[in-house]
């Protein structure tokens, strides 16, 4: 499960590091006249928004839930934010492939290379160090919104390595005959990438969307099932009935199991300890863990 103030840390320093890198790409963008580079600014500028969306969810979901509007808590929110913030990174890779092929067809773009080059160093440095220092604190944390960050970390990146592999191309076009090819290298390979890494965020957004829809995940609802089936067998009852969802961080388990009229369970404490034993053997205890389980001698209630 995420720790909370480890995640929410994570954030706060990805979204300093984002500011700082949309500054700059607004500022060399202007200096250079690539609208490439404003394009990225402005890219890192939405990202930096999006973070701080994720980080104010993260501080939501971790609280007691005291409302009376909200009495399971606020986890459903987790996978809106993360498909809106997916859906985001995929609308903004489709404007970015639209944005060159307009370059393309009007003749490219007239750059200076050298403020362009220096731009492009400098946030593929900031990029690529933020993706695998997420990546590292991550497999602790465990936190989907840190995953998408990470992979807006690496799509950022990769577009500003495509840029400098271009400014590179470019400046070094000057000069040659082939220099009215120049003003393409840009346009070309940002077009290029964007086609490629449009499929990153499609995994994120198909996730949330899975949740949002409160579609079973099979692993959690095979673990139940054989659980179940053990406890069945061991104890003698009738049969059972179990729906499971995953929203968010939160897991909802519902276990209706159906004994016989002379089942030996004659007491609460001998329900309790069924249902202690059927939770030990689900694993996963926490707060995040919604767990019902109910017996009944009459099978309409399964």
């Amino acid at each position: 499960m995420p720790t909370a103030s480890a995640e929410q840390r994570l954030l706060k320093i990805s979204i300093a590091v984002t500011i700082g890198v949309a500054s700059f790409g607004v500022l060399f963008g202007l200096l250079s006249g690539s609208m490439s580079i404003l394009f990225d600014g402005v890219f890192s500028a939405i990202d930096a928004a999006m973070s701080g969306l994720a980080l104010f969810v993260s501080r939501l979901v971790t609280r007691v839930a005291e409302n009376r509007r909200f009495q399971f808590g606020y986890w459903h929110i987790e996978p809106m934010v993360l498909a809106f913030n997916g859906g985001t990174l995929m609308l903004l890779c489709f404007y970015a492939f639209l944005n060159a092929v307009d370059s393309l067809l009007i003749g490219g773009r007239q750059l200076d290379f050298d403020w362009a080059m220096a731009y492009a160093v400098l946030v593929c440095v900031a990029c690529f160090s933020m993706f695998f220092y997420e990546r590292r604190l991550n497999r602790a944390i465990g936190s989907d919104f840190i995953r998408l960050d990470t992979q807006g970390w690496l799509m950022a990146g990769s577009i500003t390595l495509a840029l400098l592999v271009a400014f590179v191309i470019g400046a070094s076009l000057k000069g040659t005959a082939y220099a009215h090819l120049a003003p393409y290298a840009d346009p070309a390979v940002l077009a290029l990438l964007t086609m490629v890494l449009v499929f990153v965020p499609i995994q994120a957004v198909r996730k949330a969307l899975q949740e949002i829809l409160l579609i079973t995940p099979p692993e959690l609802d095979a673990r139940v099932r054989e659980v179940m089936d053990g406890v069945i067998a061991r104890h003698g009852f009738k049969t059972y009935t179990s729906y499971v969802a995953k929203v968010g961080r939160a897991r909802f388990i519902e276990i209706h199991v159906a004994v016989p009229p002379e089942s030996s369970i004659d007491s609460v404490g001998t329900a309790d300890a069924l249902r202690r034993e059927i939770s030990e053997a689900i694993g996963g205890e926490g707060p995040h863990r919604w767990l019902t389980i109910d017996f009944t001698a009459d099978p309409k209630w399964l």
